[in-house]
């Protein structure tokens, strides 16, 4: 299974830690037909790669998760 499909966040679809799960509802993907679920630390650099489905998960143009240092 691969996709390229990328999907853009706002800061506040990521939790506490700066991160999503894949899959995910905002992806159009239903947890039972697809793969095993995954985390993925968006906030670290502004987008994550999911390594089963190669859906991109990416902060929208603007968007800031935090305060920063």
């Amino acid at each position: 299974m691969s996709t390229t499909a990328t999907i853009e966040l706002l800061a506040k679809d990521l939790n506490p830690q700066g991160g999503v799960f894949c899959p995910a509802p905002k992806a159009g993907m239903q947890l039972w037909n697809t793969h095993p679920k995954v985390y993925l630390d968006v906030a670290k650099t502004g987008a994550a790669k999911c390594p089963y489905c190669g859906t991109t998960y990416q902060l929208k143009a603007g968007e800031h998760f935090g305060a920063g240092h």
